[in-house]
């Protein structure tokens, strides 16, 4: 983005959650956020329903073009008015929307419906049902409600996961200023004092549904975190692993930060790699797992507004216990599980099919997650897992001899070392393990048998403010390209404090422990070209002048408090 689009949607984003906080004085965080995404949910796919319309009926109107097959001639129909309606009859033909991943939303649940219908007086009649009878308007929160309603009845896949509003007992009042506020964003063809910006409206919501998801983690604090990994990391992974084809799993998805990213990936590459992002979309195939069932709702409506195809069983389990893609074996599986969870094991997973290189710990679950996603990888496969420190160096509890077999296995292709506070719900030090099954040296990569790549990027990123750090864009691009000269042997070189490649002999001297730190060294420090007797002689006159001012500084101080009857 460029300077004007970053400041813009800056703006947004203060501009939508100020009024969205509003909710905060009739209701706390957890229960808040599903107003305020289903209300953004509607907006979303009504938008790119509304953009893919648009698109039609310029198509349908287009007349000589013979590439074109969805011209509808004029001569066809006897007058302009059987011409209009034939238009308005093939706008509502579902197929033309799914082709383009744009997501059906049915009259009901388009937002100017719900805008024009919010509008009205309370009690009056809005249309008729399929029996003919009056529907009437009973309450705002029930017209989102049945919007949200008639969305799963068109939409398979939704069924049971839109979460309803009624229940929070919110006034009318309160939600039309939330609609009205949503309508009156610029989503469409915004501008920025005058300089009309290259955003869209599907980009520009998508931005604000991960903001506010941002948002509501650090409204919720700790409890926030089941559903929210920071971008930067998300999009770091992504573009490590470069996910555009195959399957794409993750065991611990949240809210799917993960598959969001995916998207983007393919559609911000599109271009370099010469192909059509829509058609690549279609070579992705997206699963995903969350216990938590309001998140994996959350994570059903995030893959719903950018039409990206998903399966997330048919139901919240706890991936550990109740694995509910036992069959998959995924090219790509990527995760940020809940660091050093305890209260994890059951008896029934004693001697798991998954516990390929040991039992985990029954009292720490970090590799358990990793032999779980090791167990999913298809031969061929890559993985990206989030982890504490601790599971780089501990030797506790055998955690020591599953890390020194996954090594021997050569599966471990780089470490990352992450600075602390980029989380909003711990202060734990976190890392990255990139495992593969494959370094034989295909697509295109070097064979890298035996050896592990360590990047030590502690000392990288900002404080964007006083609690949390996060990374830029040039922080993401150069662990990526590192990575990926090193993965390629394209022009790759060990650098001092950062980077480091190490043979397993290498390892095995450092009794398997896999932290960076110790092997990439420190970074060498710039030769000080002042010699040193000149440079002692002009510091010792510095603090002279310096002790000098400091004792004239205090006769004046005593001078001026002796003046009023003060003695020092």
């Amino acid at each position: 983005m460029n300077n004007s689009e970053q400041l813009f949607l800056n703006e947004l984003e203060k501009k939508l959650w100020k009024a969205a906080d509003k909710l905060r004085a009739n209701m706390d965080a957890a229960n808040y956020k599903h107003v305020v995404l289903g209300l953004l949910f509607l907006k979303y796919v009504s938008d790119a329903f509304d953009a893919r319309q648009k698109e039609l009926l310029k198509l349908f109107r287009e007349q000589g073009n013979p590439d074109n097959i969805y011209a509808l001639p004029r001569e066809d129909y006897g007058s302009d008015k059987e011409y209009q309606q034939a238009l308005l009859d093939e706008l509502e033909i579902e197929d033309y929307y799914r082709e383009k991943n744009v997501f059906w939303v049915p009259k009901a649940s388009r937002w100017d419906t719900l805008k024009s219908k919010a509008a009205l007086p309370i009690g009056t009649e809005l249309w008729q049902d399929a029996a003919g009878k009056p529907v009437v308007l009973r309450s705002i929160s029930w017209l989102v409600d049945n919007a949200l309603e008639e969305i799963e009845k068109s939409n398979p896949k939704l069924k049971n996961i839109l979460n309803r509003i009624a229940q929070y007992q919110l006034g009318n009042e309160v939600l039309i200023g939330l609609i009205n506020t949503f309508s009156d964003a610029n989503f469409n063809s915004p501008e920025y004092h005058g300089e009309k910006l290259k955003l869209n409206s599907k980009d520009l919501l998508g931005h604000i549904y991960e903001y506010f998801l941002g948002q509501f983690a650090l409204a919720e604090g700790k409890q926030g975190g089941q559903y929210y990994t920071p971008k930067s990391i998300v999009t770091l992974i992504v573009e490590m692993l470069e996910p555009y084809q195959g399957r794409v799993y993750d065991p611990a998805m949240g809210s799917g930060g993960f598959f969001v990213s995916s998207d983007r990936f393919i559609e911000e590459h599109a271009d370099a790699q010469r192909y059509n992002a829509t058609e690549q979309k279609r070579n992705i195939s997206v699963y995903g797992q969350e216990s938590n069932p309001t998140t994996w709702r959350l994570a059903a409506m995030n893959m719903a507004i950018r039409g990206i195809d998903f399966n997330f069983a048919k139901k919240n389990a706890d991936t550990l216990l109740d694995d509910q893609h036992p069959d998959l074996r995924a090219d790509f599986v990527m995760a940020n599980p809940p660091f050093n969870m305890k209260e994890w094991w059951n008896a029934k997973l004693e001697n798991d099919v998954r516990w390929q290189y040991g039992t985990p710990p029954q009292g720490n679950a970090n590799f358990a997650w990793m032999q779980h996603m090791i167990h999913h990888m298809a031969p061929k496969g890559s993985m990206a897992l989030l982890l504490a420190n601790g599971s780089m160096s501990s030797n506790t509890n055998n955690e020591g001899e599953i890390r020194r077999a996954i090594v021997e296995a050569d599966l471990v292709e780089c470490m990352v070392a992450l600075p602390g506070q980029l989380f909003t719900n711990t202060q734990i030090p976190a890392c990255i393990w990139f495992l593969t099954k494959d370094k034989s040296g295909s697509n295109g990569k070097a064979h890298r048998k035996g050896e592990v790549l360590f990047i030590d990027a502690r000392q990288m990123g900002y404080m964007k403010d006083r609690v949390l750090r996060d990374f830029t864009q040039q922080d993401i691009a150069t662990i990526a390209d590192t990575f990926h000269a090193w993965q390629r042997d394209q022009g790759y070189q060990d650098q001092a404090g950062f980077c480091f490649a190490a043979t397993l002999a290498d390892i095995k001297k450092h009794d398997y422990v896999l932290t960076p730190g110790r092997y990439v060294g420190a970074a060498e420090q710039e030769q000080d070209s002042e010699p040193f007797a000149e440079k002692m002689a002009r510091l010792t006159e510095q603090l002279k002048v310096q002790l000098a001012e400091s004792a004239e500084l205090e006769k004046q101080i005593k001078a001026n408090l002796g003046g009023l009857g003060y003695e020092i």
